[in-house]
């Protein structure tokens, strides 16, 4: 079994691992990144940059180099009903150069931050790496051990170990730490319809309601990703109705796209995720700290989770780059970095948790008498109700800035 040493051993390559490692590497930390996967080509649920997250890599410089790849933009949110169509969110008002919501595939995004971070020579990144155990010494976490493809074992020894490992992160069941957990009303049904260069150019700007179903359209470029909200556990109710019903139903809410709900030809193009929203009560142990989707998972309303978990990162660069520097790393530097995150991780929770009382939820039960909440229909008019929801989308309840070297 072959062993290595550096700072911070990071495990999971998506939005956060690969950002903690960017911004720790250029701090002069060296970082291994442990990636389970061989490359990042595969499907992943969340491609929406906000303005937070532009700023955050305009302050590195990256910015520019990002939106010179393609990508989309979405400055306005909408909603339409078969009754009414109403503006939602409105990003244009936003005091920010990224007015807008960014959509870039995310594994383009996680291909551009590691390109980056392997120009800093304290960065490692290591594919195909599948941790399984937690190296540990009088009670501290000092790394880990994977398993490769072709079945080697090897240790990575660090001062301070991060999983970044997602919602179903091994690392937090290895530490035998427990998240409340809550159930949101809905699951999403994913699939893709091919998309045409006359289809409305602002399509995934709005949130389309029908009887008992919410859709929303991202724009992949060749193709439209659609989220298909159902009411959670009604996928087997949603099959034995038929093929042909879902069909239909994406064809009431797309007109314009409904041409091509045969390309839904079989339910083995749809996938099902079934939608859960959870926070640890602790975010560390001696030795190991989690962030992102491994600390709290998000529910998919207003696209959140992927900028959280960057969040969660530049934070932890920021307190944690010079102790590692100084081989000073402690738990009280982990506590702080739960601190930071953990209020705004509560109240964008909560304002989560209130759209899909008053929004969701009555959409996909009461599809017959269904009306847009009071607050929606009001919004237009007063501007605490335009402007809020929009300052929370692209920034939550408070700004994250990548601090100077100390």
């Amino acid at each position: 079994m072959s062993t290595h040493e550096t700072a911070c051993c990071i495990v999971g390559g998506g939005p956060a691992g690969t950002m903690l490692a960017l911004l720790l590497a250029r701090q002069d930390v060296p970082v291994t990144l442990l990636e389970s996967h061989l490359n990042f080509d595969r499907d992943f649920r969340g491609d929406t940059l906000h303005p937070s997250v532009m700023e955050i890599l305009d302050s590195i410089g990256l910015a520019g180099r990002l939106l010179s790849r393609r990508h989309a933009k979405i400055d306005r949110l909408s909603i339409q009903t078969p009754e009414e169509s109403l503006p939602l969110i409105d990003l244009r008002r936003l005091r920010t150069p990224y007015p807008y919501i960014t959509l870039i595939p995310q594994v383009d995004f996680l291909d551009f931050i590691t390109t980056e971070a392997k120009r800093y020579p304290h960065f490692q990144l290591r594919m195909g790496a599948n941790v399984q155990e937690l190296v540990t010494k009088n009670g501290s976490v000092q790394g880990v051990r994977y398993r490769t493809t072709n079945g080697d074992w090897h240790e990575v020894h660090a001062q301070l170990t991060i999983g970044a490992d997602g919602r179903f992160s091994r690392l937090r069941r290895l530490a035998k730490l427990e998240p409340q957990t809550t159930k949101p009303p809905m699951d999403i049904l994913w699939f893709r319809l091919p998309r045409q260069p006359d289809d409305p150019v602002d399509a995934g700007a709005t949130l389309r309601i029908g009887p008992g179903h919410l859709l929303v359209l991202q724009n992949r470029h060749s193709y439209w990703q659609i989220g298909y909200a159902i009411l959670k556990d009604s996928y087997s109710y949603v099959r034995s109705a038929g093929l042909e019903a879902l069909q239909r139903s994406v064809g009431e809410l797309v007109p314009w796209a409904h041409d091509r709900v045969g390309y839904l030809s079989t339910w083995q193009d749809i996938a099902v995720l079934s939608v859960g929203a959870d926070r640890l009560s602790q975010w560390y142990q001696a030795g190991l700290l989690l962030i992102g989707d491994a600390a709290h998972v998000m529910s998919p309303v207003g696209g959140i989770g992927i900028n959280y978990a960057i969040h969660d990162a530049v934070v932890a660069a920021n307190i944690l780059a010079r102790p590692l520097r100084s081989h000073t790393v402690h738990e009280r530097h982990l506590a702080d970095i739960q601190r930071q995150r953990e209020w705004p991780t509560r109240v964008i929770q909560a304002f989560q948790a209130q759209i899909q009382q008053r929004l969701v939820a009555p959409a996909l039960r009461d599809s017959a008498s269904f009306r847009l909440p009071l607050a929606i229909r009001l919004a237009p008019r007063i501007p605490l109700l335009r402007t809020f929801p929009a300052h929370m989308i692209a920034f939550g309840p408070k700004r994250v800035r990548v601090e100077a070297r100390t």
